[in-house]
């Protein structure tokens, strides 16, 4: 379209040189001078100052030489400019692509959990169900051996003795009587000792001998314990040996504790 109008220009400008001449010669015949000049007579006048109008020719072919290359320089930067946003729109695409693969293994993820999360209710209650009949068996069966034996011992070996006194005197009583304190390394032997206790009692767990580092009394470490919220803090520094708290509403209820103070004992035989 630019070319064409080019052409256009170049052929109406030599149509009005044609003019301009032919206006020049019919002037130079005439006698009687004009009073006002048309406009093709100011474009004569024109061409007559400029070599006959291929100055203008020039100017008008360069004029059109620098638009052709700004067109082509916007040309090029519109290209460059359509590439990047184009590739800025891909980027978007992707990331948004990338989003939504996220936000899927996240709704996976939690799906995932919250089956995990009923299983994990469903086994707790089964457990809770579990202990609760171990517990209510090992009650009966620790009442039905204070019916028959007293309080000395029970059916499964385990017994409490019947004075309040320091876990030294409470493990030399058990001893005395063919036992030590009670050793405690799993949930059920927990329970059953549990079921017998209505109060403090002291277990056979202490760092008398080892500043730091608890050991039962068949000197075997400590590998699981059921300790209080906070427990154990040695506090003073005086707290060495270890007591279970029957009051406590939860399994945790360990406590460390001075080996002078006056508690009773879970023997075991």
């Amino acid at each position: 379209m630019l070319i064409y109008q080019s052409i256009s220009i170049i052929v109406i400008i030599k149509e009005r040189k044609k003019a301009c001449l032919l206006s020049k010669d019919k002037g130079r015949l005439s006698k009687k001078p004009e009073v006002k000049q048309s406009v093709l007579t100011d474009i004569c006048v024109f061409w007559s100052c400029s070599s006959g109008g291929s100055r203008c020719l020039v100017l008008i072919t360069v004029s059109l030489g620098l638009i052709c290359v700004l067109l082509l320089i916007f040309i090029i930067l519109l290209y460059f400019t359509i590439t990047a946003e184009r590739d800025l729109i891909k980027t978007y695409k992707n990331t948004a692509e990338e989003f939504n693969q996220t936000i899927n293994s996240l709704q996976d993820n939690y799906t995932d959990l919250m089956t995990e999360k009923h299983q994990l209710q469903n086994n707790f209650s089964s457990l809770i169900t579990t202990l609760s009949d171990e517990l209510k068996k090992n009650s009966f069966r620790y009442l039905l051996s204070v019916f028959l034996l007293g309080n000395q011992c029970s059916l499964d070996g385990l017994f409490v003795s019947k004075k309040s006194m320091s876990w030294s005197a409470s493990r030399q009583y058990c001893r005395d009587r063919g036992g030590d304190l009670v050793i405690i390394k799993s949930l059920e032997k927990l329970m059953s000792s549990l079921v017998r206790l209505s109060e403090r009692a002291w277990i056979g767990l202490s760092d008398i001998a080892n500043e730091g580092n608890l050991t039962w009394v068949d000197k075997s470490p400590l590998n699981q314990g059921f300790w209080f919220e906070g427990e154990p803090n040695d506090e003073d520094g005086n707290e060495d040996c270890v007591e279970m708290m029957a009051f406590s509403s939860t399994l945790n209820n360990w406590n460390d504790l001075s080996c002078s103070a006056r508690r009773r004992g879970i023997c075991e035989k």
